[in-house]
């Protein structure tokens, strides 16, 4: 680690001196990092201090409780959104006591995460460049993963640990990562899991039939149980005992002299796991949910209680179909599950709501505990408006990153501080419905102007504002407007929005996906026709979706200049909607919608007494039709049918 010398000093005067920004790698020279032994480089890399106090904390909304939850906050979270936001906020849930364990410690005893294990790339060029390009793609991911890892470490209660799974292709670097984060004494197991039955055909190398998975404890008090696997079939072994005659261990036998056996049902795991996949790979399986990258259930069940006790907290902030979940209802853990994709949060939704007893998915019903859903940087502005006063300032506050901290200035009440500056939020309740004007900021400056610093903000619904500005100057003070929904401000944000993305294939749903900030749900524009049509040569008719129009409304930057039918991302299917709940039977993704001329064709018998159908746009906002079969034969009766 180069050191700062006396030219490296001078350097910075002058540049501070000219009121210029002093370069990246100058961070490295004034904040340099606990030296180790070792460590991984790569380009961008953060300080862990940086990361833990620049990651943006957003606002878990409510979105729906399945099951009678009440007032309790200890039922299960399901959370959509980015993980690393999330996560933020769960850390201060942690300190404020609201995630506690049985047995008294505060926050997760057991993280088990199956990251994307590379990015999608689509790069062409010489092998050099390749190599290149793979190179820069690979420190993307170890800066996307460690900023995560960081997080979790810090959410893990003292006595906590954490399962990483991996392949093998970017498993030796994830590994001196944790090395780095929890301390290389910390690390306990490399959990081999191999599927013997994961045919590749012919490959002109050894074929991969393995996953790793690396096992961290936070600290010296973390304990571990034995977890026995069952055996195919009872095995029966003679009980021995010491013979003092012969110094050595014989069979024991009865008063008759028959020798006595003992019948083992099970054996204790060790760092292989051998377990199939083709329970999650048939579809006639129980266990089958048609999402990629599907775990089995016994591999999470060895996970969950090797290291967890009924009731304590188990964390997946990469959830996917949410085996991890599921397992973890089963064995009477809490849990919380992070996703950033949409299908991922109506799959766990699906299966959460369809569970079977047994490990495997067999066996009676299961009727799961109360667990709820909550948007995290996605929210919906209607439900926020119908908040309370109070809640809707806390929210208003946490939105924006601002400490609640009521106080007064010059006989007027603020709310808080953003950074060392004063918060007002706007209360565009009063009086039945008020408005931030130009008359509002000219009494607030008469009352505080001489007593507040060089910035003061305002936080108001976008509705409530009067005029166009981000920003009035008054005399020394500016006063910025922080409007909700979100307006992009860059003397305030270090970064501008990134919403999440949604997939447009299948190959993409596990990319890695960051986002920064928030935004506000935005019905897309939608036009669609419904139809029956009988496929050329063949006998029976389908239900047809024939979209026209497909615009999003988001206000990320560029949603505006996509066009017709370029934003969508997915179409998602319930064929037999109960007026309550949604529970996806079909997806259909746009790149192959597109490929059939922008049409969705059904099965019309599968299709129930109603059927609702969502289209989604990259950016995880919805619209939402609901149909009946004579939705689709009107067009029919009108002659449309083959049209």
């Amino acid at each position: 680690m180069p050191e700062l010398t006396e030219h490296h000093r001078r350097h910075i005067i002058e540049l501070l001196e000219r009121g210029e920004d002093l370069p990246p790698d100058y961070k490295h020279l004034l904040f340099p990092p606990e030296r180790q032994e070792y460590e991984l480089v790569y380009a961008g890399k953060e300080r862990e201090e940086d990361i833990l106090a620049e990651t943006m904390a957003v606002p878990l909304q409510p979105v729906k409780t399945f099951g009678n939850g009440g007032e309790d906050e200890r039922h299960n979270m399901l959370i959509f959104g980015d993980n690393l936001q999330a996560m933020k906020t769960l850390l201060q849930w942690k300190a404020k006591g609201r995630l506690v364990n049985p047995d008294g410690s505060h926050g997760v005893k057991l993280v088990y995460i199956d990251p994307p294990f590379a990015t999608k790339q689509e790069f062409r060029g010489s092998q050099d460049e390749r190599a290149y390009q793979d190179k820069i793609v690979g420190a993307q991911f170890l800066g996307f993963l460690r900023r995560r890892l960081v997080l979790l470490r810090e959410l893990l209660t003292d006595d906590g640990c954490i399962f990483v799974h991996l392949d093998w292709k970017k498993g030796h670097y994830v590994k001196v990562l944790l090395d780095e984060i929890f301390g290389e004494t910390r690390f306990e197991n490399e959990i081999i899991w191999h599927y013997p039955d994961n045919f590749q055909g012919n490959v002109n190398r050894f074929p991969n039939n393995h996953n790793a998975i690396y096992l961290y404890s936070r600290s010296s008090h973390t304990r571990f149980k034995r977890v026995a696997v069952p055996l195919k079939k009872p095995r029966k072994r003679d009980v021995r005992v010491w013979d003092k005659e012969t110094q050595s261990l014989v069979a024991a036998r009865d008063d008759n002299g028959n020798v006595i056996y003992r019948e083992f049902t099970h054996k204790w795991a060790d760092d292989v796991w051998t377990i199939g996949q083709s329970g999650v790979t048939k579809k006639r399986s129980a266990e089958y949910i048609g999402y990629p990258t599907q775990k089995p259930e016994e591999l999470l069940r060895r996970v969950i209680e090797s290291a967890t006790e009924e009731g304590d907290i188990v964390l997946d902030a990469f959830a996917g179909s949410g085996t991890t979940l599921a397992v973890a209802e089963k064995l009477g853990r809490r849990w919380i599950g992070i996703d950033c994709g949409k299908l991922a949060i109506y799959t766990i939704q699906k299966r959460m709501l369809n569970l079977r007893e047994n490990i495997g998915n067999k066996g009676k019903r299961l009727q799961p505990r109360p667990f709820t859903l909550y948007n995290a940087g996605l929210y919906d502005f209607s439900q926020l408006k119908r908040l309370p006063w109070e809640e809707w300032r806390r929210f208003a506050l946490l939105l924006f990153q601002c400490r609640d901290e009521p106080h007064t200035v010059g006989g007027v009440e603020l709310d808080g501080y953003r950074g060392a500056d004063d918060v007002l939020v706007f209360n565009h309740l009063l009086d039945g419905g008020v408005v931030l004007d130009y008359g509002f900021i000219d009494d607030l400056h008469n009352q505080i102007g001489g007593k507040v610093g060089s910035r003061f903000f305002i936080i108001a619904p976008a509705a409530s504002v009067a005029f166009l500005e981000d920003y009035i100057d008054k005399g020394r003070t500016r006063y910025y407007i922080l409007r909700i929904p979100y307006s992009i401000i860059n003397e305030l944000h270090s970064r501008d929005f990134e919403a999440i993305t949604q997939p447009m294939d299948e190959s993409d749903i596990n990319a890695m996906v960051e986002a920064v900030g928030f935004d506000f749900i935005r019905l897309p524009e939608a036009e669609c026709e419904y139809l029956v049509k009988t496929p050329e040569g063949q006998m029976i008719s389908e239900a047809v979706i024939r979209i026209k129009t497909f615009k999003s409304r988001a206000m990320v930057k560029g949603a505006i200049q996509k066009g017709n039918l370029e934003t969508l991302s997915m179409v998602m299917v319930d064929y037999d909607y109960d007026g309550e709940v949604f529970t996806l039977d079909a997806v259909f993704y746009a790149a192959d919608i597109e490929k059939r001329g922008w049409e969705i064709h059904l099965p019309l018998e599968s299709l129930g007494k109603q059927v609702m159908i969502i289209y989604m746009d990259i950016y995880g906002n919805e619209y939402r039709e609901i149909k009946t079969p004579a939705d689709f034969r009107a067009a029919e009766a009108q002659g449309g049918a083959n049209a």
